[in-house]
């Protein structure tokens, strides 16, 4: 068995072991288990309720909605791993689940209705996909942009870590939060374990510091303890979730409903590359200028995971920023992706247990892999303002916003502008033009 998955993930190849792939994909699944707390509430609020009824009368249930999504996320992030040999944790996008949560929460759409979007999003993400064109968009975008994106993914996952945790107050300006409370204080010892951990080079460090956090927190009132460990929706309730499409609701509002197909489109799009991006160049897998190959097999699965995703109850499917702290435990296959599945099947039963983690101990973790993610800078050559425009823009943009769609968007646009007033414009592809186009359309909306 051992020689199979050597030879089938090429773990010696890259460098890795199984020790150290299991390693990663127990980083990767504890760092991004928040989704399953987080997925239910994006769609029917945070409080107490347990159920919500949309305006087509379709009762949904936090139990449910968990459940889906584990099952999904177990399903879409075997198939990416087997697939792609990446170590890349899909499941359902943060942000853009609050959008269309919001709007089912406000009547504005059905449930279904959010459906359908998806569904027609997704599916054009495969007809994209297959036919390679988002392979060639990829490629198209210079080196100095896919620098600039790994390190927006990095500032990004930090910001997630400080906003999480509460140790960085963005309501109403930027502040420090309280260090003295329970919460903000255990993600400060879970940094400084982890730190140190990772200055001694000890193999799992950001895995044994959410351990670890997890359990300080216990005294500190902070992890609360399960009332059950095992616990699953009544069947009705999952029936609820399956080909729930309601397209009488979603072609009602036609303009709008445009709208929101192509922000679903983009974003995931984008998403998706700033992902697979900083994954190709953090494990080394990316040529000199910041490709790799297969790069249409990560979007494919991408994209069949929104439609699978759509059919089951799920949000946008799409590829996590977490998994690059998998990476920076030392993944470099697939078999960390499959392990992480395999670890989401086990939550379909055992959610509660899995839910105990606390929110501070996995901020700690986001904060660490944002640090290591930031060293890209040193590709940058600062002497040429022209090159280095585009990326800093989207950097700053994508911190500044809080949104890499957004950052995308500026630095993309940001770099074509420069290049083209100062007379560089045989160092921009034709295809970036077409590509703008979009961008702008997609920032106005």
């Amino acid at each position: 068995m051992k020689n199979k998955l050597d030879k089938f993930f090429k773990i010696e190849e890259r460098g890795s072991s199984i020790t150290t792939e299991i390693i990663s994909g127990l980083t990767i699944f504890f760092t991004m288990a928040y989704v399953l707390a987080v997925q239910p509430s994006a769609i029917i609020g945070f409080g107490p309720h347990a159920t919500f009824t949309d305006a087509s009368g379709l009762l949904l249930s936090r139990g449910a909605l968990l459940v889906s999504c584990a099952v999904v996320t177990g399903i879409v992030t075997i198939a990416m791993g087997a697939y792609t040999n990446l170590p890349l944790a899909i499941s359902t996008a943060m942000g853009t689940n609050f959008l269309l949560g919001g709007l089912v929460q406000s009547g504005q759409f059905t449930f279904g209705g959010i459906m359908a979007a998806l569904l027609i999003s997704g599916t054009l993400f495969i007809i994209v996909s297959i036919t390679g064109l988002r392979s060639f968009i990829v490629k198209m975008i210079p080196k100095n942009l896919k620098f600039g994106l790994t390190i927006a993914v990095g500032f990004f996952i930090a910001q997630l870590g400080f906003k999480n945790s509460g140790l960085a107050n963005f309501d109403g300006g930027l502040k420090i939060g309280d260090i003295t409370s329970p919460p903000i204080l255990l993600t400060l010892i879970t940094i400084v374990i982890i730190a140190i951990l990772q200055a001694y080079k000890v193999k799992g460090a950001i895995l044994i510091g959410i351990i670890a956090g997890t359990l300080i927190g216990i005294p500190m009132k902070v992890t609360m303890l399960p009332a059950s460990l095992v616990g699953l929706p009544s069947a009705t309730e999952m029936g609820n979730l399956l080909f729930s499409y309601d397209f009488r609701s979603l072609f009602a509002h036609v303009p709008t409903a445009l709208v929101w197909i192509f922000i679903l489109f983009f974003g995931d799009f984008f998403g998706t590359l700033s992902c697979v991006t900083a994954v190709g160049i953090k494990t080394g897998l990316a040529d000199k200028d910041g490709n790799f190959p297969d790069m249409d097999k990560p979007f494919l699965v991408d994209s069949i995971g929104t439609v699978l995703g759509s059919a089951t109850g799920n949000t946008t499917i799409s590829t996590f920023i977490e998994s690059t702290a998998g990476i920076a435990s030392g993944g470099r296959t697939g078999l960390s992706a499959v392990v992480v599945g395999l670890l989401f099947f086990v939550a379909v039963i055992f959610a509660p247990a899995f839910l105990m983690i606390p929110t501070a101990a996995t901020a700690a973790a986001l904060i660490i892999v944002g640090f290591s993610m930031v060293s890209t800078f040193t590709q940058f050559d600062f002497d040429d303002f022209v090159e280095v425009f585009g990326p800093l823009l989207l950097i700053f943009m994508t911190v500044f916003t809080g949104s890499l769609p957004a950052g995308i968007s500026f630095g993309i646009l940001g770099d074509v502008l420069m290049k083209v007033v100062t007379g560089n414009y045989k160092r921009v592809h034709p295809g970036m033009y077409v590509v703008c186009v979009p961008l702008v359309l997609y920032l106005l909306v």
